[in-house]
């Protein structure tokens, strides 16, 4: 990310969010990208590796696409994958590093860049075979719905949410590696005797997670800031 810190413009303020994330790799990859920050060479800046990162997230998806004639395109979707974590894990650490921090540009840049990153990456899924289109579909309204809820929650609350509970961006790419490895052994999972597409199943359960998820935390959002802003 370029830089997860947000901002709201007031009266002639403009004060950061508190940037929130308890993903269960969070601690580890801090230490990690700030150790690779510090090191990185000057002709590496942070648009750039925001570029490799949306560049990653569509090779993954052409990738799927491809694997539905080959099953090694899947070896460059984790490719792809790895390369994304990169580009959007250390865009942000690095500005901050070398404090060239764009609260504003860094935010709507990032997330910008994701939306359009995931829309590739669903597509090129729903096109690989591996997965059914509606669940692919259902898959980018769940990630589109919570990104949605976690933009309005940072404009209203000033609190930028960057995982929900222990998962975060870095756990769904490992899960979704994990996923596209199974895949080169079998497309198919066997659940109480009925054979489904792994993708099907792992998708449905993750797409009802995300929506589940999206409503609880609006339901709470909403409490909050009624209680923060009572009708008198």
């Amino acid at each position: 990310m370029i830089s997860t810190s947000v901002t709201g413009t007031g009266a002639g303020a403009f004060a950061s969010a508190r940037r929130i994330n308890q993903s269960l790799t969070a601690a580890i990859e801090k230490r990690a990208l700030t150790w690779m920050a510090e090191r990185m060479p000057p002709w590496v800046t942070s648009d750039g590796l925001t570029a490799v990162g949306l560049c990653a997230q569509i090779g993954a998806g052409l990738f799927y696409a491809l694997s539905r004639y080959h099953k090694a395109g899947l070896i460059g979707v984790i490719v792809c994958i790895a390369l994304n974590w990169f580009g959007d894990s250390m865009d942000g650490t690095l500005a901050r590093a070398r404090n060239q921090q764009r609260p504003r540009y860094g935010f709507y840049v990032d997330h910008i860049v994701d939306i359009f990153g995931a829309t590739a990456l669903m597509c090129g899924l729903g096109c690989s075979g591996f997965v059914h289109w509606p669940v692919a579909a259902a898959m980018l309204m769940g990630f589109l719905l919570l990104s949605a809820e976690s933009y309005l929650a940072t404009y209203t609350l000033s609190c930028f949410h960057m995982s929900q509970g222990i998962f975060g961006p870095t756990e769904i790419r490992i899960l979704l590696c994990i996923g596209t490895l199974a895949l080169l052994r079998s497309p198919y999972a066997t659940v109480m005797g009925h054979r489904l597409l792994l993708f099907d199943l792992g998708g449905t359960i993750a797409t009802v997670a995300m929506f589940a998820m999206a409503i609880a935390i609006a339901v709470r959002h909403t409490v909050e800031l009624y209680r923060q802003e009572p009708l008198r």
